[in-house]
């Protein structure tokens, strides 16, 4: 906290930061049942994080697997599956986090692009899942204090994995990297958290 000219006690950064990203379908993708991704991002402090995925399209026709235990669950990312990836800057290592609207959520560091993979201590997000024929949101809020992330701006990457009942899948994110889907890839890292 620090004192303003007038004297009065203001913190040293905003306590509330929000921002909506569009993500993007990958050119080579279908995107047969979703007309459109965005991602609400909302970080209180550097220790949390809460994203708000919101998906507008016709819900009926994706395949999102049933409900069940908010478990660390592996492979999330071959169904209908949301991501943000954490690449603290500067630095080759980052971390992965799907989440599921089953609320099944998986955390994974890596040393670098795509290697070193390990599960990521973190502590278990709280999931929320709402939909109608025509949306389906999923947020959650992160409570990223046990990644111990070093201090400084943070790159994110955002993205999803939707997969129809006709077992077709596009994959969404912020930024596509040439060829095929890869959210691992470096310029898929295209918005900077303030550290």
């Amino acid at each position: 906290m620090h004192r303003d000219e007038r004297g009065l006690v203001r913190p040293q950064r905003a306590l509330h930061c929000c921002m909506r990203l569009r993500l993007s379908p990958h050119p080579d993708t279908p995107a047969e049942a979703v007309g459109a991704i965005e991602v609400e991002i909302a970080w209180p402090d550097l220790a949390k994080l809460t994203l708000r995925y919101i998906l507008a399209g016709v819900v009926p026709r994706l395949a999102s697997p049933p409900p069940a235990a908010p478990d660390r669950t592996d492979e999330l990312w071959r169904h209908t599956c949301f991501e943000a990836f954490l690449l603290p800057e500067p630095g080759e290592a980052y971390v992965e986090l799907n989440f599921a609207p089953s609320t099944q959520w998986a955390a994974y560091r890596f040393s670098g692009y795509r290697d070193g993979m390990a599960p990521a201590d973190i502590a278990a997000p709280r999931i929320v899942v709402g939909a109608t024929d025509t949306s389906l949101e999923l947020t959650v809020q992160l409570d990223l204090a046990r990644l111990a992330l070093p201090p400084g701006p943070c790159r994110l990457a955002l993205s999803a994995v939707i997969e129809a009942t006709t077992g077709a899948k596009s994959y969404w994110a912020l930024a596509h990297p040439p060829g095929r889907p890869d959210f691992h890839h470096r310029s898929s890292f295209a918005y900077s958290l303030p550290g």
